[in-house]
């Protein structure tokens, strides 16, 4: 199936493996890749030493076009950039919209630049700045989202901009590929159905925790960090939302002290993160804490199987899915059954 997504990036498939922090790492990305979808490296939880340790590693693993997500608004994102172009990373994508002077450079160097966005307006800021391509996340997807669902945010930004459009948020299957495709998108973009494989590392305990969610057990709260977070209904999130002011900011400064010595931050490095995620938004201490400590909440969680004290990221999508297939099966299972649904359409 070729789309304007396989044409500008060189994968076989129009399927995109969201970079997804601690959970999408060479293995997956390079399972991914392999199965000839894109693979997206998550970096923003790597230093600039582990990400160009990890490019190499998914280059060792697959000789196929694959991606490196990078957070914007990081102090060292000209050095990260540096890397993806000196290691010949085909994609760089990007949690927050990168300024028009990091898309040049990168456009400058061949690599293909594919913002994230959950909105209109923010599609066509960075269309305007140059950027190849654009994915979409409606309020189904998982992590930090908006409130307008895919199907209506979708169309929306296909209308608005030039650009080739990624489908994301609620995506699973076959079926909701051609939905995309019929909207006008040119692929779709997938998260927590690539967690939810036998390719990711995410531990055992936290799959079946996944796997045995209902739809109403995804939920989308602000309790974690002050900003609209969609992930499974746990202990912790429920103490959160239960939690006054001055609770809360208790439970933080414990948690963020535990998690300040696996992290190795200091005080002033975690406060200094969380005021960052502060600016232009009403959050109190105990969220600004949380702010700073979540790629630590993730962690807990996605790597080291905690959860009861991690944050588990998640899409709608969890209660419907009931399996865990290998990359190559999830990718092969949604092209066939995309194929199945255009050829069982009823004639024009």
């Amino acid at each position: 199936m070729k789309t304007a997504l396989t044409e500008l990036t060189g994968v076989e498939h129009p399927i995109v493996q969201t970079g997804m922090g601690w959970v999408a790492g060479p293995r997956l990305v390079s399972a991914t890749a392999n199965a000839g979808a894109l693979g997206i490296l998550a970096s923003a939880t790597m230093t600039t030493g582990e990400l160009r340790s990890a490019v190499r590693e998914v280059r060792s693993r697959t000789d196929r076009p694959f991606g490196v997500n990078l957070r914007a608004d990081a102090g060292d994102a000209r050095e990260r950039v540096r890397i993806i172009v000196d290691e010949g990373v085909r994609v760089a994508s990007f949690a927050l919209a990168p300024s028009r002077e990091l898309i040049a450079e990168l456009k400058d160097a061949g690599v293909v630049v594919i913002p994230s966005v959950g909105a209109r307006r923010h599609a066509e800021k960075v269309a305007a700045w140059g950027a190849d391509a654009v994915l979409v996340q409606g309020g189904e997807g998982g992590g930090h989202t908006g409130e307008v669902a895919t199907t209506v945010l979708l169309p929306q930004v296909v209308d608005a901009v030039g650009i080739p459009v990624i489908a994301a948020g609620g995506f699973h299957d076959g079926r909701g590929l051609v939905a995309a495709l019929a909207y006008g998108a040119a692929g779709i973009a997938m998260g927590t159905r690539f967690l939810l494989t036998s390719d990711s590392t995410v531990p055992d305990a936290v799959k079946a925790r996944y796997l045995a969610a209902t739809v109403k057990d995804v939920t989308v709260t602000t309790a974690v960090d002050g900003l609209p977070h969609r992930m499974l209904r746990t202990d912790l999130v429920a103490a959160l939302e239960r939690a006054g002011r001055t609770r809360a900011l208790a439970q933080a400064v414990r948690r963020a002290a535990a998690f300040r010595r696996i992290s190795g931050l200091s005080w002033t490095a975690m406060v200094r993160d969380g005021l960052a995620m502060r600016h232009g938004k009403d959050l109190s201490w105990s969220q600004v804490l949380l702010a700073a400590n979540t790629p630590m909440l993730l962690k807990a969680s996605m790597v080291e199987g905690r959860t009861d004290l991690g944050v588990m990221a998640s899409g709608q999508v969890a209660g419907v899915i009931e399996d865990l297939p290998s990359c190559a099966e999830l990718v092969t299972r949604v092209m066939s059954e995309a194929a199945h649904v255009l050829r069982t359409l009823p004639p024009s």
